[in-house]
């Protein structure tokens, strides 16, 4: 079967306009039954509750989030635990598996991966592909490439496959993962997204998903802000439009059904600032465009960061019981920062595990810092030993037993 790469260029050209063909696993109907995204109607629009007072934006959106990367505190969010198709949302999930088997050395870039019947796409305009050839064989990172860039259903089908021995059986490895991240109102019915009435992500799921895999496979993160791919002869864009118009927008994911609507992941980073989006089920392949792009413009206009302490800091002396010292040097075990409201000043608190008693080994956990702004907490970090300290000898504890 051959394919013309010149038949693709009208879908690079719409992308950057950011109005583009249904992009992710696309539902079982031709695309001429299909109704544009003119003719669908646009939701109301959805106001959230956010960490700040007043002006949160409203997204006409089945269910949206705002998610500051460093802490996992979620800035914004309308309906972010509602349970919803997420279409090609779902291949992150994917993705993240095989990344992970990279890392973990179950899966090397250069392995073949089979392709099935079960698994092949037939050239249709009814769902996204990769196309790769039917019993042919393709690497794993072309295989990762074509999920990530391409959607491809025959892509995240074959590596299912080759992973698990079937859909099914890759399934379960994907909800076993979800239950370790803490994604607490998803369940996975297949690799793709492609429609079942129980296959369920949500908003703030979907952001926890995105955030490990932006913590966790840094070495492939960088194939998710890639526009265009090239396989079998065939070269397709990335739908993701914020890719071509936003230089600080570096990924994740678009995803649309009929029962989905248009949903979008994004990740944007702007000097030590990242955050997070979520869209779930807008009207439009240009509004979920637009739509994140208005929630990462209010989120980076709105906080900022703030850093309590300095690294090598000491935060306070804790006072310590039968050591060789009264006191130990407590800072924080590793760098400090915050996501907070532009302009809102921190106060911190102290809190120390009671009774603290030598030896004491540098490092060790002795206790807890909290950072609160207008009064309300806003973050938390472990207080550690700054030094080793010895238990005192038996005449001092005795002495310090009576003198307590």
């Amino acid at each position: 079967m051959q394919f013309s790469q010149f038949a693709f260029l009208p879908l690079v050209l719409s992308l950057v306009a950011g109005v583009l063909v249904p992009g992710a696993a696309t539902a079982a109907k031709p695309v001429a039954q299909k109704k544009s995204a003119a003719e669908t109607p646009a939701p109301e629009p959805l106001a959230g509750q956010s960490v700040v007072e007043g002006g949160v934006p409203a997204i006409p959106a089945k269910a949206w989030l705002l998610m500051d990367y460093d802490s996992g505190a979620v800035l914004a969010s309308a309906n972010s635990d509602e349970p919803l198709p997420p279409a090609s949302l779902t291949k992150m999930m994917t993705s993240f598996l095989v990344e992970q088997a990279l890392r973990s050395g179950k899966l090397k870039k250069d392995d073949l991966v089979s392709v099935s019947e079960s698994a092949w796409c037939r050239g249709s305009s009814t769902e996204s592909c990769m196309y790769l050839p039917l019993n042919g064989q393709a690497t794993v990172i072309d295989i990762l490439r074509g999920i990530v860039i391409q959607s491809g259903n025959d892509a995240s089908k074959a590596i299912a496959e080759h992973l698990a021995g079937s859909e099914d059986g890759f399934a379960k490895l994907m909800n076993a993962e979800a239950r370790r991240l803490g994604m607490t109102h998803t369940n996975f019915v297949n690799s793709t997204g492609l429609p079942d009435p129980a296959h369920r992500s949500s908003a703030l799921d979907l952001a926890i998903l995105a955030r490990a895999i932006i913590r966790d496979s840094s070495d492939y993160y960088p194939l998710y802000a890639e526009r265009e791919f090239k396989y079998n002869g065939i070269k397709q864009g990335n739908r993701n439009a914020l890719l071509y118009t936003d230089s600080t927008v570096d990924g994740l994911k678009t995803g649309h059904t009929q029962e989905a609507g248009y949903c979008l992941v994004t990740s944007s980073k702007r000097n030590d600032m990242r955050l997070i989006t979520v869209i779930l089920n807008t009207h439009s392949a240009k509004a979920r465009a637009d739509e994140s792009r208005k929630l990462l413009g209010w989120g980076f206009s709105r906080f900022e960061k703030a850093t309590p302490f300095a690294p090598d800091a000491v935060v306070t002396n804790a006072k310590l019981g039968f050591g060789k010292a009264d006191t130990v040097a407590a800072g924080l075990g590793a760098p400090w920062t915050l996501t907070v409201p532009r302009g809102q000043k921190l106060q911190t608190s102290v809190q120390l595990k009671p009774e603290l008693e030598a030896p004491v080994a540098k490092g060790a956990v002795i206790g807890k810092v909290i950072a609160e702004s207008n009064g309300k907490p806003v973050g938390e970090a472990p207080l550690v030993a700054q030094a080793d300290v010895e238990r005192a000898g038996f005449m001092l504890r005795m002495w310090q037993h009576l003198v307590k």
